[in-house]
């Protein structure tokens, strides 16, 4: 085969096909340059052609324009139902949660540290036992947040197979491992500009950490089964109820990925250290319970109510 020249052209082309002469013309749309226009002429070029070219490579460049643009559209589109089906699940897991009920001192210290914290982007590790409300600590946090306008998107780490925990996190392409039948978005593409809230974080696999580690740094990752590298721009809460730090004195926790989860670590109490509030909670979870059940509210002796405060929560 003749060798080609910069138009793509066999050498002897030109001379087989009796070409005159090439005008070319840039294909231009919004200022951006998008194609190049040439056009090879068995006949001398004259002024008409000149005058037909542009207009000619203009309606061309608007057709290029527009075929990428919808290429784009097509591409969002895709994102955005891959993200509509997260949110649905999501949104079938979601508990509605009252507010934070109680006076007590102890409590009170807690949220002077979210109206503390909330403000910055600091990760925020919550520790705590289970029940204590580390969940709708986070989320009073990330509602009084600069990214309460976007989402706080929760990850269980302990209901996750070992297996799945990659694809939870960063997503998986269709035909990444058995059973991947679409794209799916991972929770970190979810949260983007908004918060992630991982509970029984020492739940995560050791092996798994160092990529963890990796995104929480560089704000990047790549789905499962594919090599593009995607950024996120993501705040992260943590809850635990083990003592992290003697997991990784056990070697079962990253020292490195610790140290990033606690910037600003916040205890949240027991019920038994803040008993003031037993009334106040018994009031409100009787009231909701009520209504949902439609039924009267009734009134707590008490004579019972003493036994809830001085309970052994």
């Amino acid at each position: 085969m003749e060798p080609l020249d910069e138009w793509g052209v066999e050498a002897t082309c030109p001379v087989i096909s009796e070409i005159r002469g090439v005008l070319g013309f840039p294909l231009r749309f919004r200022g951006r340059v998008v194609g190049v226009l040439a056009c090879y002429l068995r006949t001398p070029a004259d002024e008409g052609m000149l005058d037909w070219l542009p207009m000619f490579a203009a309606h061309a460049a608007v057709a290029i324009a527009n075929c990428r643009a919808l290429q784009e559209i097509q591409h969002l589109q895709a994102e955005l139902e891959l993200e509509r089906d997260y949110l649905r699940e999501e949104a079938a897991q979601i508990v509605p949660i009252d507010g934070i009920v109680g006076e007590s001192e102890a409590l009170q210290r807690v949220l002077r540290q979210v109206d503390l914290v909330a403000a910055t982007e600091a990760n925020v590790l919550l520790q705590g036992e289970s029940g204590t409300g580390k969940e709708l600590i986070a989320r009073a946090i990330h509602q009084r947040s600069p990214r309460a306008g976007r989402s706080m998107v929760k990850v269980n780490c302990a209901s996750i197979p070992k297996e799945l925990f990659e694809s939870e996190f960063f997503g998986h392409v269709r035909g990444a491992f058995t059973g991947a039948i679409n794209d799916r978005v991972g929770r970190f593409q979810l949260a983007d500009r908004g918060t992630l809230f991982l509970d029984e974080v020492g739940e995560i696999p050791l092996e798994l950490q160092t990529k963890l580690l990796r995104v929480l740094q560089e704000g990047e990752f790549e789905r499962v089964g594919e090599g593009t590298t995607r950024h996120v721009n993501v705040r992260v809460m943590a809850a635990t109820n083990r003592d992290l730090k003697a997991e990784v004195n056990a070697g079962r926790f990253r020292l490195d990925l610790f140290y990033r989860l606690s910037v600003f670590p916040l205890q949240v109490p027991p019920l038994r250290e803040r008993r003031e509030d037993i009334t106040a909670l018994t009031t409100q979870f009787l009231g909701a319970a009520s209504r949902r059940l439609g039924r009267t509210v009734p009134k707590v002796p008490q004579r019972e109510m003493a036994k809830l405060v001085a309970y052994d929560w």
